[in-house]
């Protein structure tokens, strides 16, 4: 008899309800701290209020993985004979992937952990793709090989609109920050391989608006199929304009504009939107 695979992934992921019962989908919370009490995303703080401690000033930390959380969940998913494959957030935002290693060491459930190297929609990219292929009977080097093929025609960019968190966080100097609200600098990252870099910097939301123009023309001859653009608490009608800048008019693409997750939030701030594109083709620059 074949055994059967179960999907588990963290709470940075971006994905709907339907999708998580669809798919039975195992969800490990993650946590943020703030003033010095830890949240855990999802329990005992929600997307929204960690939105309204963002406007009023408090800035979350993020906060240890949870060992134990991993642990228990691949016991409970593996009692029935069950594999166990775990799609984690890069580790170059988090020290999730290393924590869920060290969980599936301690687990007698069988437990193979992907680094995705990626996070929220595009996370939830490869999670999708993995549960489909769990249900198809496919094994667990099969996801592997499939997650990383997601993962290359992923693309994954930021646009930053306030800088506090950055700075709160000690991913940018105070001076630093203080300068760089006198003249309303607005950068763009993108979540690469092994780091996150800048790639875009201006002084106005004008420069998200251009970016977004030339990801249109660099998709025209690489489809976009899945449009994210997940937020943290971005106005809706800005959030259509770059849609609509981003994806033709006959474009056939599935879009999502949801908040992200606590987690994103800490390192990103408040009004920045995640641009995240899973296209026909492999992604390369």
């Amino acid at each position: 008899m074949t055994t059967s695979i179960k999907i588990l992934t963290d709470s940075s992921v971006q994905l709907t309800p339907a999708e998580i019962k669809q798919y039975h989908i195992e969800i490990v919370p993650l946590s943020v701290e703030i003033d010095g009490q830890s949240f855990v995303d999802g329990e005992n703080i929600s997307r929204p209020e960690l939105i309204d401690n963002l406007r009023i000033g408090k800035y979350p930390k993020t906060s240890q993985p949870p060992l134990g959380r991993f642990v228990e969940a691949y016991d409970r998913l593996g009692a029935d004979g069950s594999e166990v494959v775990a799609i984690v957030l890069s580790d170059v935002l988090s020290g999730t992937f290393a924590t869920a290693q060290t969980a599936a060491k301690m687990s007698d459930t069988k437990v193979t952990v992907i680094n995705s190297k990626s996070t929220d929609r595009g996370l939830a990219f490869q999670v999708l793709a993995a549960a489909q292929d769990a249900q198809a009977g496919k094994t667990a080097a099969e996801i592997q090989q499939h997650c990383q093929e997601i993962h290359q025609r992923t693309r994954i960019n930021v646009l930053i609109d306030n800088l506090d968190c950055l700075v709160k966080g000690g991913r940018l100097s105070r001076f630093a920050g203080a300068i760089t609200k006198l003249i309303n600098l607005k950068v763009i990252v993108q979540l690469n391989e092994n780091s996150l870099d800048v790639v875009v910097k201006g002084r106005s939301r004008k420069t998200f608006v251009k970016f977004c123009e030339g990801l249109a023309e660099r998709h025209q001859n690489n489809p976009i199929q899945d449009l994210a653009l997940s937020n943290v608490g971005t106005d809706p009608a800005f959030l259509e304009r770059l849609k609509n800048i981003i994806l033709p008019a006959a474009s056939k693409a599935n879009y999502l504009a949801e908040l992200t997750s606590p987690i994103i939030m800490t390192h990103t701030g408040l009004n920045a939107v995640g641009v995240i594109t899973l296209s026909e083709k492999p992604d390369v620059d």
